[in-house]
């Protein structure tokens, strides 16, 4: 079992396991896997109507890995992936694994200048990508951005003869290619250390360019693995990944997290659909389903919700965002998730730190993300003087271990900003750890608002407003004022069929359960919010938005001490 030990009063937390680290490599590991559980289903990708056993998914990740050596891709070069999800991500993440290539996870959402960007920050070599998704020309955006990209030698786009000929499995099955090929392969797989970086992925950085954070297989094999053991997998789930592979939720959480335990993993569409995810839990009888709250929020509100047999689910995974506590209850009472767990963690963490467990009762699974996770530390530190704080005091959570990253790429001034000389790296997110070791996220940092000197915590006002029965969700941010410094704003989208909300509605519904001065001043009623691709909300675009909105341009112009 997972324990937590901490000295008596202080917001510190350790966690033991009785599984021991894994010291593998990604590559060592998947084919440790295949070898067990080679006749078993890996893989269902639904839109493209395919499914593999193991023992398929390993031969062509072996034909990729073959063919990205035969393109002269060498240990510790970037391969950039470029796609939406679909089966071939998969085939070049644990490829590239295989033959030690950097793996780097560009946002199927990039337009031409963050595409620039990435390439030429992390110098990819090689880049495999979609030729468009949606209303992206990707192929277009690659041809303008390569002349600008120095180190970019190489673009094979997916469908296209040149990407049949790289993961052409003839020669991975040793029929039509010489046995050298075979031994290049085993060759560049044992000169690897799981010390080495494998994967750089981009934060979504809210002010300027994003960093790439540098993880090593350690870093991501673990993670996965032991976010799987919490969850209880073997080789009998079915996780469904409706969330993007790019990102450490999908490609570590649900890929490295099944492939670790023999377990299958199902690809509901390329990008999130709500009917298409609860249609593929159905389907294929899903075990395990993941989602950022709001792919909870949007699959319970389908008007055709009860017509989905989802009595399969067992257990998932929430995280990405703050979890409403209404929203957890839901998907408890009407998803059958009754085992679902709620991690908290980043891009810079692998990403879990702290996960509640499936023993965990009820209420510290619809109020906290848990404990903190095996092998880790965490602690909860004032962010002025870096001093742990007593439990059941608010300050910046901290976290330490296998699962911190190497560092961002080719930038050790950002890196030195979080990670401290004793390597704990330092979230920016404000957190209170209770008695037991347990931790409720209390916002970012970055995000408190501060209305006339009292400081106010958006979280706590949305969970009150996701209690009125005609908000279907609800951000909370501050705008500016000329009085008070800061004002409060709530963004809300309604359920169907109910009528707007008006500020004074607002104010009556919260009088009396929450202090005035938290109260938001300001009701903006939409149909969505702006996310990023991985469903996380977007409060700086909001907030820019609502001075436009709102007409505070002075207001924002006003110096306060």
């Amino acid at each position: 079992m997972s324990q937590s030990s901490a000295p008596a009063g202080r917001s510190y937390a350790s966690g033991t396991f009785e599984v021991a680290l894994l010291g593998d490599t990604i590559g060592d590991n998947f084919d440790r896997t295949v070898a067990r559980f080679g006749d078993r289903e890996a893989l269902v990708d639904i839109p493209a109507g395919r499914r593999w056993t193991y023992r398929e998914l390993a031969a062509d990740v072996d034909a990729v890995a073959l063919g990205l050596l035969d393109r002269g891709v060498v240990k510790g070069e970037r391969v950039g992936i470029w796609a939406p999800n679909c089966a071939e991500w998969i085939m070049v993440q644990y490829a590239a694994a295989k033959i030690g290539a950097i793996l780097v996870n560009i946002n199927p959402a990039y337009g031409l200048r963050e595409l620039e960007y990435v390439l030429r920050q992390s110098g990819i070599r090689t880049l495999v990508a979609a030729p468009k998704f949606k209303t992206s020309d990707y192929a277009g955006m690659i041809a303008e951005a390569r002349p600008r990209c120095p180190d970019l030698k190489d673009v094979v786009l997916l469908g296209s003869e040149e990407w049949h000929t790289l993961a052409s499995r003839d020669r991975a099955d040793g029929t039509a290619a010489p046995a050298g090929d075979r031994a290049a392969l085993a060759t560049a797989q044992a000169a690897l250390s799981a010390d080495d970086p494998i994967n750089i992925q981009y934060t979504s950085g809210t002010t300027g360019f994003p960093k790439g954070a540098t993880l090593s297989h350690h870093n991501i094999l673990n993670n996965g693995f032991f976010t799987g053991e919490l969850c209880r997998y073997t080789e009998e789930d079915r996780i469904c990944i409706p969330v993007p592979f790019y990102h450490c939720f999908g490609m570590v959480m649900g890929n490295l997290a099944a492939t670790s335990h023999g377990a299958c993993m199902v690809i509901p569409a390329p990008s999130f659909d709500p009917p298409a995810t609860l249609r593929s839990v159905e389907e294929e009888r899903c075990t395990s389903l993941y989602g950022v709250p709001t792919m909870f929020i949007a699959e319970l509100a389908r008007p055709d919700f009860t017509s989905y047999d989802l009595g399969s689910l067992r257990t998932g995974i929430m995280a990405g965002s703050p979890c409403p506590v209404e929203v957890m209850k839901q998907v408890v009472d009407r998803m059958h998730m009754d085992e679902v767990s709620i991690c908290y963690g980043m891009t810079e963490t692998s990403p879990v730190s702290t996960q509640t467990r499936f023993n965990d009762s009820i209420e510290r699974r619809v109020s906290t993300v848990g404990r903190v996770g095996p092998h880790l530390e965490v602690k909860v530190v004032d962010p002025a003087t870096g001093l742990t704080v007593p439990r059941g005091e608010p300050g910046e959570l901290c976290t330490r271990g296998y699962s911190v990253m190497l560092g961002y790429w080719e930038q050790p001034e950002k890196t030195a900003e979080v990670i401290d000389m004793a390597r704990w790296m330092h979230t920016g997110d404000l957190g209170v750890m209770d008695p037991e070791g347990y931790v409720n996220i209390t916002g970012r940092i970055k995000d408190m608002v501060i209305r006339g000197g009292e400081n106010i915590y958006p979280r706590e006002v949305e969970e009150l407003l996701y209690t009125h029965p005609d908000v279907l969700d609800a951000q909370v941010i501050g705008v500016p004022d000329e009085k008070y410094g800061e004002e409060l704003m709530v963004w809300v989208r309604m359920r169907d069929g109910a009528s707007p909300l008006a500020a004074p509605d607002v104010r009556e519904f919260c009088a009396g359960k929450i202090a005035h001065y938290k109260i938001p001043r300001y009701v903006h009623i939409v149909e969505e919010f702006p996310m990023t691709v991985t469903g996380k909300i977007r409060k700086v675009e909001m907030r820019e938005h609502s001075i436009e909105l709102l007409g505070l341009q002075q207001a924002a112009g006003t110096q306060h001490a």
